[in-house]
């Protein structure tokens, strides 16, 4: 990476801590893999954000967008680009009457608790998700049976031609893990939801139980990326895992969670290779004895063999 080029992008943000090179991808996701991204940079408003894609575009620079890496593997060799990172800066919450807005970088999880501490209910899935408001819209982020579509109103994004517009959530394709933003070339800057008022009480509860049952079947105590397959038409992904034989499966430091199998696990030590080769295997196992094909949930980024 040129002088020229660093200097180029350090002009457009306010300090140039905001820019960092060979930063270790491992301290970004919730994975704790990867090796480092070329340039590492963190906008802290939406003008920033459009400069630097601008410089990078113009100079040829591979770019991707990241918000708190909790479903993504990065390959050990890293990525040979610039990760620009949604998050402070981008992390504002503000709630009125049964409306929440907030920034594509605040945390889904302490947004979600923020609503059911104001009374709203329609978030309380959302109360153990560990991305980012941008990433959840994104990949229409779900659990126990809800999902972001559910209570999404508008999305506010930066388009590829550097326009921020509001879109209407009917207009997002929302769909299982997917929406048409990344095939618009759209950035998510913000999201507007829509919830409504309910028992205070009853609130509380179903986050409790929901924490509960979170705690009791999914292998919190391990770095993971969450759901790692994406769930197959008419089944689910860790019951064929398990009922392969494969619950605990190993290979070097990434595991098949003997909680729950459908998440695969960094035991310690694990390398994206262990994690990406543990992954083949068990898709070609549950290929072999149920004919089913296992598409992953987790996006990967940088190269792998």
């Amino acid at each position: 990476m040129s002088g020229q080029i660093v200097e180029a992008l350090c002009s457009v943000v306010r300090t140039k801590e905001q820019i960092m090179l060979e930063e270790p991808m491992s301290g970004h996701t919730t994975f704790r893999i990867g090796g480092p991204a070329k340039l590492f940079i963190t906008p802290m408003d939406s003008r920033e954000l459009a400069r630097v894609l601008d410089l990078c575009q113009s100079s040829g620079i591979s770019w991707t967008i990241l918000g708190n890496g909790s479903n993504l593997l990065v390959s050990d060799s890293g990525f040979d680009g610039a990760v620009i990172q949604i998050g402070k800066g981008f992390d504002a919450v503000s709630i009125e009457g049964c409306q929440v807005c907030a920034g594509a970088g605040a945390l889904l999880a302490q947004a979600a608790r923020g609503a059911c501490d104001m009374g709203l209910t329609g978030l309380e899935f959302a109360t153990g998700i560990p991305g980012t408001m941008g990433g959840a819209v994104v990949m229409n982020a779900g659990a126990y049976g809800s999902e972001m579509k559910d209570v999404l109103r508008s999305v506010q994004v930066l388009t590829g031609d550097g326009r921020e517009i509001e879109v209407p959530a009917g207009e997002l394709e929302l769909g299982y893990r997917t929406s048409s933003i990344l095939k618009n070339g759209w950035i998510v800057l913000g999201v507007r939801l829509l919830l409504q008022k309910g028992d205070r009480g009853a609130i509380d509860e179903r986050v409790k139980e929901l924490t509960a049952a979170r705690k009791a079947k999914q292998p919190l105590g391990y770095p993971s990326a969450g759901s790692t397959f994406k769930r197959p038409e008419g089944c689910f992904a860790g019951k064929l895992i398990q009922d392969a034989g494969l619950k605990g499966f190993r290979v070097g430091g990434a595991q098949v969670s003997e909680k729950h199998s459908g998440f695969v696990i960094n035991r310690g030590g694990a390398t994206a290779s262990d994690v990406m080769e543990l992954c083949r295997q068990v898709s070609e196992r549950v290929k072999a004895q149920f004919g089913v094909e296992l598409e992953l949930e987790v996006k990967t980024l940088g190269e792998f063999p």
